[in-house]
């Protein structure tokens, strides 16, 4: 397998030292709800160790929750919680949430407030080498003596002072150096320390949870670009000199960032589709195959369009995978379709052309279905390969179908086209505005949604046709046109 390393901008052979793949993951600051870009980052990074595991690897993954840092303390004290609530409420949330998205639990999940004798004596080993040093309680980490600072972000002397977190009242030698401890402020959470009471800088947290529980040299260390300066800059500085390990890390790997627009989806920027709001609305297959149908470097487009097209998709591999075959005629082999799946994947994770082996792999199963052959040997194959991606290829849960606030978001987002759109639209838009204000039961109300589709596409109106076809897939209502006849069914019906 071929992996990306950011530290060397190429892709190189990956193999693992001992057997074991060491992976460490940035995870959450648990202070709000987790959003699209966090499930980026999740489904990303389990499916690279899926893919390892898959390949005969064995896999110890650990990830980290930020749970003590200024936005934690400002979050709890708007709240008026201790930083500890507030980080338990968000983790358990975050949970159910990467659960539901079929996201394999890490081995293991590092609090940065369960690792402070860890961070303490790693602060203390740096002082006593003169990489740090301490002023009115707090430890600042002396850059200039770590001699290849800057070597994972090439950047310039300048842009790194640009990009670095600075404090105007901070005592500090030079403007590039960085909090490793922070002396205490009033209503801030803190430990004992021989430099007084503080809490740990966000840089060296991160350094300590991953030495400790993986050791001082690790494989992988995942996440996202925006990441790689000052943090993962910071962490080598830090870890390198402690251990005397050489690399702190062999492999940097980044994923992509979800975009809202034209902008990074980001809590502070206020951009954000919760990984609850998504699943409200999406099925989780949907989503890992929206998430995954870019490459895992590049970044991804929300929109609710780019997503409810995953769920048509996400029917096909199903039906594809569960669907009947003949028990005489020829039998497809597989074996093609999965190599292909293998040398994309073996190619720094290439998720984009290993989905589309799948696909040819459905598609060749139901046409060998058509034909009287039989399929178990490939739909066996079909379920392996989509297990390695997350994929469940569960139904949808039918109650999504009976959501009277999914029609009438459906109803909301296609109005101004409706509206403008002469006799079946402005028809179709008064029909079911009434039905839904009477509470139309949801078996009615997606007649006259398909009723209004083949309208529309006896018209000429398919791009219309094909939204309302999406919207009603994002609700859990499965519809499909065969042989001139347009057929539709909801999850257990």
């Amino acid at each position: 397998m071929k992996l990306y390393n950011t530290l060397s901008r190429s892709a190189e052979r990956f193999t693992a030292k001992d057997g074991v793949v060491r992976m460490y993951v940035c995870g959450i600051t648990p202070y709000s709800p987790s959003h699209l870009g966090h499930a980026m980052s999740s489904v990303v990074f389990d499916t690279l160790r899926r893919y390892l595991e898959y390949t005969g690897h064995e896999v110890r993954h650990v990830q980290n929750f930020t749970d003590v840092d200024d936005k934690m303390i400002a979050a709890a004290a708007e709240e008026g919680i201790p930083t500890a609530a507030l980080a338990e409420r968000y983790i358990r949330q975050y949970f159910q949430e990467v659960d539901a998205l079929n996201v394999l639990r890490a081995d293991a999940y590092p609090r940065a407030t369960g690792e402070i004798p860890k961070i303490i004596e790693i602060i203390e080993a740096l002082v006593a080498g003169g990489y740090a040093y301490a002023v009115e309680g707090s430890v600042y980490y002396r850059v200039s003596r770590f001699e290849n600072y800057g070597r994972l972000s090439r950047r310039s002397a300048d842009s790194m002072m640009a990009g670095a977190r600075v404090d105007v009242d901070e005592k500090k030698e030079d403007v590039m150096d960085f909090a490793l401890w922070k002396a205490r402020k009033p209503g801030e959470p803190s430990w004992k320390s021989s430099w007084g009471r503080g809490r740990p800088g966000w840089h060296i947290e991160c350094s300590a949870m991953s030495i400790a529980h993986l050791g001082g040299s690790i494989d992988i260390h995942g996440g996202g670009p925006e990441l790689m300066f000052p943090h993962h800059e910071n962490e080598i500085a830090q870890s390198e000199p402690y251990t005397g390990e050489v690399p702190f890390v062999r492999f940097w790997v980044h994923n992509g960032l979800v975009q809202f627009g034209e902008d990074k989806m980001s809590k502070s920027l206020g951009n954000v589709v919760t990984i609850a709001e998504a699943l409200d609305r999406f099925s989780p297959d949907a989503l890992r195959l929206f998430l995954l149908g870019s490459h895992y470097r590049s970044p991804l487009v929300y929109s609710h369009r780019n997503v409810t097209a995953q769920e048509r998709a996400a029917e096909r591999l199903r039906t594809a995978a569960h669907g009947g075959g003949a028990s005489g005629g020829a039998s497809l082999d597989p074996a093609r379709h999965r190599d292909r799946f293998i040398e994309a994947m073996d190619d720094d994770l290439n998720t984009p052309r290993a989905l589309a082996a799948l696909f040819d792999l459905a598609r060749d199963i139901n046409r060998t279905i058509e034909a009287g052959g039989r399929v178990s040997d490939a739909q066996a194959a079909l379920r392996d390969l989509c297990d390695v991606l997350g994929l469940t290829l569960e139904e949808p849960a039918a109650q999504s179908a009976d959501d009277a606030a999914g029609f009438a978001d459906l109803l909301n987002e296609l109005r101004p086209d409706l509206e403008a759109m002469p006799g079946p639209g402005e028809t179709a838009l008064q029909t079911l505005t009434a039905r839904l204000n009477e509470g139309a039961d949801a078996d009615e109300v997606v007649r006259l949604w398909v009723g209004l589709r083949s309208e529309l596409r006896s018209a000429g109106r398919f791009e219309m046709a094909d939204r309302i076809r999406d919207g009603l897939a994002a609700l859990g209502v499965v519809v499909s046109d065969r042989a001139g006849a347009t057929e539709w069914r909801r999850p257990g019906r």
